[in-house]
């Protein structure tokens, strides 16, 4: 397993188009969409159009990488930590990573929105 961090310039999305690898004993069953294949080659092919439909719409100068998984190697998005979070701990921070922030599909949430 590799992880892999967004940061203010990259947002990073993971895909895998061969067979759907997917990292379910970290994130559990994976969503019925990851493994279509209209997800799985739109991803790579339009990956902005793709986050766009997620509602994720990021700025044109924000890089996006697509990381295709494999059997041998999986990836996971460690997400950009959200504004307001400095002063939060550990505990605090992890109720704020979803899954689709560990895939790409979405971002942390923030401090609001997980109440």
């Amino acid at each position: 397993m590799r992880a892999v961090f967004n940061s203010p310039d990259t947002h990073n999305l993971v895909v895998c188009t061969l067979c759907s690898c997917y990292p379910w004993a970290v994130l559990g069953l994976p969503p019925v969409w990851y493994k279509a294949p209209p997800y799985r080659s739109r991803a790579v092919i339009d990956p902005r159009a793709v986050l766009a439909e997620f509602g994720l719409d990021l700025s044109a100068e924000k890089q996006i990488r697509v990381w295709d998984s494999t059997a041998e190697l999986r990836y996971l998005v460690v997400p950009e930590r959200p504004q307001g979070t400095e002063g939060l701990g550990e505990e605090k921070l992890v109720e704020l990573v979803t899954r689709d922030s560990m895939i790409g599909t979405g971002l942390a949430l923030s401090p609001e929105a997980a109440r």
